[in-house]
């Protein structure tokens, strides 16, 4: 199994938990401190999302054998570094009123995020440069 491969199946878990969570969210909200809406809606739309990619990289991963393509390094890179840098702008700038806990909590996903996407790149960048040689 390829550094690749392995991190698809990373970014695939990390992607399904975070959508088990928005997909849950009136409940898991007050546990880790993000701020509470009255309609899920969004929250769940959101879950859905996330939990969809997870399910795209999960096809990446295993759906290579029969043929399948899902959401590749280069997509998830993207959508990782774009929900990371837009998270950290909101915790910066958006005068958020959050307990301590979801502070943290958003920072650490917030963290993750652009850490995750940063070793994809840089694997996917090395393992090109092995290939071309």
């Amino acid at each position: 199994m390829n550094k690749e491969s392995i991190l698809l199946i990373l970014d695939a878990f990390i992607n399904y938990a975070l959508g088990i969570m928005c997909l849950l969210y009136p409940f898991v909200a007050e546990t880790v401190g993000v701020p509470f809406v009255e309609n899920s809606f969004y929250p769940s739309i959101l879950g859905a999302v996330l939990f969809g990619i997870g399910i795209a990289l999960t096809i990446e991963y295993f759906g290579k054998q029969v043929g399948l393509v899902g959401l590749g390094l280069g997509g998830a890179v993207a959508i990782n570094l774009t929900g990371g840098a837009v998270l950290i702008l909101w915790l910066i700038l958006g005068n958020l009123v959050i307990p301590l806990r979801g502070q943290l909590f958003l920072w650490i996903l917030a963290i993750i995020l652009v850490l995750i996407s940063s070793i994809e790149l840089v694997v996917h960048i090395k393992e090109k440069a092995q290939e071309r040689i």
